[in-house]
């Protein structure tokens, strides 16, 4: 079973929800967080080992918005 974290405050008038443990559970990491009607998934993978040569740390951001989630 896995351990669900759940954390909400008052921020700006709004309730700032950020949870992890319930979704993306293949991901290294993953966190959902809902400020109002927003809703956003972070997910995060790695590699267990470096590859050699590799004298930098590769990051890709790929981001996804739906056009039923901007109301387009």
């Amino acid at each position: 079973m896995f351990d669900i974290y759940k954390q909400e405050i008052e921020w700006a008038g709004r309730t700032l929800t950020l949870e992890t443990g319930n979704i993306a559970r293949q991901a290294d990491g993953a966190v959902m967080v809902t400020y109002g009607d927003t809703t956003i998934l972070a997910t995060v993978v790695a590699s267990k080992s470096p590859k050699p040569g590799q004298e930098f740390f590769p990051l890709t951001v790929n981001y996804q918005e739906k056009a039923y989630a901007a109301g387009k």
